[in-house]
């Protein structure tokens, strides 16, 4: 086979994968699935039912690196499928060009577009940020305000934003490693290792804010289901994709059933 329909193969395989991707997870990664609406809790007096011991939950750093993967997949995905440069770089020998195309970089720009770096990047950053709160769970952490618990969750989201940017930019799932970015001096730069966690961070505090001032005060004041998820899902696109990542329709909230 030619390496150009090698190529292409792997492409179409690929966006196959970041389609599934969020479902196919909870069995390949043993994660939970939830299509539907947060369970209510058991009325006063009756306990909820258990099957077997409950199990001790993970470290929250381990559920978020295992939905980060699928967030890898669906990103990757995408790129394949839109993006002929990169699925021209897969020609060639993979672990040569790889290491050619990991450097430390001198400049700002990477030769990207303004929307990728400066809408892309924070969106993505933010939703990795996401996750790591998802798998925290703390108690009040995703209710934006001046709560002690709030803002020591987000610093360690930041956290492991900065970690799932370094591994997106040159890890061995990384854009160096699948379409070579990096291995042209035009394509190196600070620009996406500085502003994924920093407007990533911000990102996520913007839609927090705009989660409880707007889309609660909207859910208050109309009742049409559809309405209130397009609401949720265009003014929280970092969430959309970090419920997508977990296998939840991308309108999830924990504690707000849709229809509530």
């Amino acid at each position: 086979m030619r390496r150009d329909h090698l190529a292409h193969v792997l492409a179409l395989v690929a966006a196959m994968a970041a389609i599934s991707a969020p479902v196919v997870s909870a069995q390949t990664l043993k994660l939970n699935v939830s299509f539907d609406e947060a369970q209510r809790p058991a009325p006063a007096g009756q306990k909820p039912a258990t099957v077997g011991l409950q199990k001790t939950p993970a470290p929250a750093w381990l559920t978020a690196t295992k939905h980060s993967l699928v967030l890898l997949a669906i990103e990757h995905g995408t790129r394949l499928a839109l993006d002929s440069k990169t699925r021209n770089e897969l020609s060639g020998p993979f672990f040569r060009d790889y290491i050619d195309s990991v450097h430390i970089p001198r400049d700002w720009d990477d030769g990207d577009s303004f929307a990728v770096n400066y809408v892309g990047h924070p969106i993505h950053g933010a939703a990795a940020g996401y996750l790591y709160r998802d798998a925290a769970g703390v108690r009040g952490s995703s209710r934006f305000g001046l709560s002690t618990s709030y803002w020591a969750t987000m610093a360690k989201s930041t956290a492991f934003i900065g970690i799932y940017s370094v591994q997106f930019e040159v890890g061995p799932l990384s854009e160096a490693s699948i379409g070579n970015v990096g291995r042209h001096p035009a394509t190196r730069g600070w620009v996406d290792h500085v502003v994924t966690p920093v407007m990533g961070f911000a990102l996520m505090a913007v839609e927090d804010a705009l989660d409880r001032y707007f889309v609660i005060w909207f859910e208050d004041h109309f009742d049409n289901r559809a309405a209130r998820a397009t609401i949720r899902t265009l003014f929280n696109p970092a969430r959309l994709m970090a419920n997508l990542a977990q296998a939840r329709s991308p309108w999830y909230r924990p504690d707000r059933p849709l229809g509530r």
